[in-house]
């Protein structure tokens, strides 16, 4: 029988991994200046935790989670986001006990049944950053000028983002009436999911990708806004305009998530087919105490890394900067080979990246290798050189040779 990776799944194979290497040590590199902290959950969770906090409305829970019962009758959930798991590790492990705004950020898989197409899969992966603790407007400002700047620090280019104000309970209710009112005279001909969403949360109709072009006269929702969901959402866009971020209001973008409130917002680019959105996230200052925690803000979001990966394809980006192999060493003869099989561990243990060859074959095929793995020098020992306590190492990029002491090989090559 022959195996096959999942439908919606891929393989990062050699050659395309460096590339996600890099967008995470670029996406580690940015929070450390940003003074977000890793943290790492769970990827499976009771699945109650979702319904909660994702929305019963949400196409999430309705139709892509992954669920299963485990040994205990238990019902779990492999994470089909992750904020709702570091909101429940946030309340678990009583972080926000501590005095400062707690900051987090996550690199992971995420599983999600959905139709696999360009830039989607059944597993997937995001980086993603959450903050808890104020609802200061230039706490969302930071979080999606970091997300933005993500984006321009892996290299990428187009980069645009949408925001929206879905306000608080009260503008939200406010709103909800408006929008119903707009909504009813067409209701028989929207698709079966508005219909339902149009009873239980009409904001979610919003959302629909089959009706969309019917919702462009929909009223705004910045119109129900009351004083202080205005005046934070001036704030939040006077901040990004002082920042230089790329953005412009989009009043009908409500995100595909029920916790939401105040700012959302979406990362847009071109070049992943029908598909334009790559990440986006929001404020959610009620999840914490819908979770069982205490009442406290919070904001984030949430970027698809394979996503990145594929626009960083489209725009012809290289995105690798993994350092070459160092030396790449030659052994001639049995005494040689033996030398270089010790040799080839002390200059790794001294921090050099080595390599040798594992099939005895002729040092025509060796050097070969060696330009294949694009080493820098290759370092040839055989038994005269030996004898003599030395290798001749030669420079693959211009051919110049010298010999070098094996005592001071390690040395000599960290000095470049």
């Amino acid at each position: 029988m022959a195996y096959q990776k999942p439908t919606g799944t891929q393989d990062l194979l050699p050659g395309t991994v460096e590339t996600w290497q890099t967008i995470e040590r670029k996406a580690r590199d940015l929070c450390q200046r940003f003074n977000y902290k890793e943290i790492r959950t769970p990827v499976f969770e009771q699945t109650e935790l979702f319904v909660r906090g994702v929305g019963e409305t949400t196409d999430i829970v309705e139709k892509e989670m992954y669920t299963f019962k485990d040994k205990g009758d238990r019902s779990m959930t492999l994470r089909p986001e992750n904020t709702a798991g570091v909101v429940r590790s946030y309340v678990e492990n009583k972080l926000y006990g501590e005095p400062d705004v707690t900051k987090l950020y996550y690199m992971g898989p995420m599983f999600r049944y959905e139709r696999p197409q360009a830039g989607r899969y059944r597993q997937f992966h995001q980086f993603g950053v959450e903050a808890f603790g104020s609802v200061a407007p230039s706490l969302d400002a930071e979080i999606i000028a970091l997300g933005y700047q993500f984006m321009k620090d892996v290299g990428l280019s187009g980069v645009r983002v949408e925001i929206n104000s879905i306000g608080n309970a009260p503008s939200r209710a406010a709103y909800r009436q408006h929008l119903l009112d707009f909504l009813t005279p067409m209701k028989e001909t929207l698709c079966k999911d508005c219909q339902s969403r149009m009873d239980r949360n009409p904001l979610r109709v919003l959302d629909c990708k089959v009706d969309q072009e019917k919702f462009k006269e929909a009223p705004s929702i910045l119109d129900s806004l009351d004083e202080e969901c205005a005046t934070h959402f001036a704030k939040v866009k006077e901040y990004l305009t002082a920042m230089g971020v790329d953005y412009e209001v989009n009043h009908r973008l409500v995100r595909g998530l029920d916790y939401y409130t105040h700012t959302a917002f979406e990362y847009k680019a071109q070049g992943i087919g029908a598909i334009d959105t790559v990440g986006g996230g929001g404020r959610y200052n009620g999840l914490v105490a819908d979770i069982g925690g205490p009442d406290q803000p919070g904001i984030g979001f949430g970027i698809g890394m394979e996503r990145i990966a594929l626009l960083l394809e489209k725009q012809g980006v290289v995105c690798n900067d993994a350092p070459p192999l160092d030396i790449y060493l030659v052994g001639l003869g049995e005494q040689a080979e033996d030398e270089v099989t010790k040799l080839l561990y002390d200059l790794r243990k001294a921090g050099i990246a080595a390599e040798k060859d594992y099939q005895s074959r002729k040092m025509k095929a060796q050097m070969k290798s060696a330009d294949r793995m694009q080493a820098r020098y290759a370092g040839i020992l055989g038994d005269d050189e030996l004898s003599r306590g030395e290798i001749a190492v030669k420079e693959l990029a211009t051919g110049e040779q010298r010999f070098v002491k094996l005592s001071e090989l390690a040395e000599v090559l960290k000095q470049g």
